[in-house]
């Protein structure tokens, strides 16, 4: 009989710790709202560490927010539904997959050229801070953070 109470009362316990684990956790979780604002700060700030690092002369402000503009997040894609999705035909997902993808070669592409005008714009001390500064995020994240969607800080 002590041995039955004895579980039942460790059951009651996990029991209680599992529910104050799932309301604390229901109260963090991040809306996909949210997760855009974080990141869009997180660029903004970004951006600011490394305008500061380059110690932009007022000669390099037209290329500094050209470039700023172009490095700006994309609008989050509009996603289709199942419903969507299931109603389309095998060749017609592949298609539009493939138009996706050429969105993003796209748009990396225009980001790549914009990269590229502004660097020009540098002097070699500042290029070689900006190599060094892009440089330091090989490894760490993929190419959207490297360009301009994730953690920069150095």
């Amino acid at each position: 009989m002590k041995r039955i109470t004895h579980h039942l009362l460790l059951a009651a316990l996990l029991a209680a710790s599992s529910t104050v684990a799932l309301a604390q956790n229901a109260g963090t979780q991040t809306t996909p709202d949210q997760m855009r604002q974080r990141m869009a700060e997180r660029h903004e700030q970004r951006m600011a560490d490394l305008k500061a690092k380059l110690n932009i002369t007022a000669q390099q402000e037209t290329a500094w927010a050209t470039f700023d503009a172009a490095m700006q997040p994309p609008a989050a894609p509009q996603r289709m539904s199942r419903d969507e999705l299931n109603s389309m035909t095998t060749p017609q997902r592949i298609d539009q997959m493939q138009q996706r993808a050429a969105a993003r070669q796209e748009h990396m592409a225009q980001r790549g050229e914009a990269v590229k005008a502004f660097y020009a714009q540098l002097t070699p001390a500042q290029q070689q801070i900006f190599d060094q500064y892009t440089a330091s995020m090989r490894g760490k994240q993929g190419m959207k953070r490297r360009m301009g969607h994730g953690n920069m800080s150095n």
